[in-house]
């Protein structure tokens, strides 16, 4: 941080002035953003605080807040002038304008957002506050001020990343991730979409030598149940509780159906375990469990010989290796939902090409039809256990082993081309996958909402 600060100082895009700031008279001192609360000037949302409006989403000064006053003791505040240091936004208006402008793949609530925000003007922000706690500045005579949190906390991608390096056997590493061919994407909810695309990368830029932001993913809101989440009122899922009653996946896999990828969303326990019992194990368990039942049934467990292929086989290989593509480019561009339904449509396509070939009736007359049909059966279950490891981590290790493979299914990195299970295979003893949900469920959970 203070390597970033005297960087940024040199080349002219830090400099001092003088600037109103909240005081408190009970406290006698000056306050940070954080201990100031009052209404939003742009949404009119009440309980905005000195540095941004969870409400709009917009970065604010305390001098913008109406009827403004100390959190801690409600006392109304007065402001008085103190010296600071300033980060020149301004400095980086246009270039800004011209990157983000250039984010074809930004989702479009993200884009638009930050391009409202940089069309609205920047202006220059201070980046050090009266307080004793914190990073020191770096300059002598400063020594009772401090540099603020919200300009040095973006920095610690940076610093984390330095840090880990210096753990490792190749302490330069680090470098890899901020190189100009790297891709970084940063992860958030919507409320700290300005600070990661328009302030940090305006200090990187000022910086240099450094990669900007590949992508800004920024999600919206979930809610629960239809009302906003709240730990202090217990409307929330607590992950500790929920870990010791059902397993991990069938949570991943909800939460990646809701994703709130350009609006807000919803989560209910009667949706989760809709999809539980409907997608999961009816549609995707169902399937992997049908298939190696039958294999294990008819070919004792052993990955039958491929004969041929006619159009329903070469439509089912089309489609598997189709949904390969369209999940990696989803993933790629942060689309988990699409990425989800793909893979799900794949499911479905197998269950549907299965029930048309009815290998169960063909094995006893055609063990040959219906080793085939299971063999690309298989291959397609393989198929999506690579789509679907982002997911479902946990079933996909379960579903590797079944599937008579060695060792993890991320072993070999991402590789997403997946291994052919190929004829001769002993595959691992047929076990389901997920576990359904009783309908009880929903009450027991919805009950637990609330109560403190």
């Amino acid at each position: 941080t203070q390597d970033i600060f005297l960087r940024l100082h040199e080349k002219g895009f830090i400099y001092k002035d003088t600037m109103s700031q909240p005081f408190c008279e009970e406290h006698n001192r000056f306050l940070a953003d954080r201990y100031v609360e009052g209404i939003c000037p742009n949404c009119n949302s009440n309980g905005a605080r000195g540095d941004q409006c969870d409400g709009c989403g917009n970065t604010l000064d305390p001098k913008d807040l109406i009827a403004i006053k100390h959190k801690g003791c409600e006392s109304t505040l007065i402001f008085r002038d103190t010296e600071h240091f300033f980060l020149k936004l301004s400095a980086f208006e246009k270039d800004l304008i011209n990157w983000v402008s250039e984010k074809t793949h930004w989702k479009p609530n993200v884009k638009n957002f930050t391009l409202g925000f940089l069309e609205g003007g920047l202006i220059d922000r201070a980046i050090t506050r009266d307080i004793t706690w914190g990073i020191p500045i770096p300059l002598e005579g400063y020594e009772d001020k401090r540099i603020y949190v919200w300009f040095e906390a973006v920095i610690g991608y940076l610093s984390a990343s330095i840090e880990w390096a210096s753990q490792t056997d190749n302490p330069d590493q680090w470098k890899n991730y901020w190189k100009e061919d790297s891709k970084p994407y940063y992860f958030m909810g919507k409320d700290n979409i300005p600070f990661h695309t328009v302030i940090w990368p305006a200090m990187l830029m000022g910086y240099g030598g450094l990669n900007l932001p590949h992508d800004v993913p920024a999600n919206e809101y979930v809610n629960m149940e239809e009302r906003q989440m709240s730990t202090s009122r217990n409307w929330v899922v607590n992950l500790k509780d929920y870990l010791e009653r059902y397993d991990p996946d069938p949570l991943r896999f909800s939460l990646a159906s809701i994703m709130p990828e350009t609006s807000d969303s919803n989560f209910s326990w009667s949706e989760y375990v809709r999809r539980n019992n409907d997608e999961l194990v009816a549609t995707f368990g169902n399937l992997v469990h049908r298939v190696l039942s039958m294999t294990t049934r008819y070919f004792d467990g052993v990955v039958p010989q491929p004969k041929g292929k006619d159009n329903l086989d070469n439509s089912l290989i089309e489609k598997a290796n189709k949904t390969l593509l369209l999940v990696a480019t989803e993933l790629e561009n942060c689309r988990f939902r699409r990425a989800l339904e793909h893979s799900m449509s794949l499911a479905q396509e197998a269950n549907r090409y299965l029930d048309a070939k009815a290998p169960w009736s063909a094995a006893k007359n055609d063990p040959d039809s219906a080793g085939n049909t299971l063999y690309h059966c298989l291959n397609t279950i393989n198929c999506l256990k690579t789509t679907l490891s982002p997911i479902l981590p946990f079933s996909v290790e379960k579903l590797h082993s079944m599937l008579g493979f060695e060792g993890t299914a991320t072993d070999n990195g991402w590789n997403w081309q997946p291994d052919e299970v190929s004829e001769g295979r002993k595959l691992g003893e047929p076990k389901a996958l997920f576990i359904k949900l009783e309908d009880s469920v929903i009450d027991e959970e919805v009950s637990r909402l609330g109560i403190t």
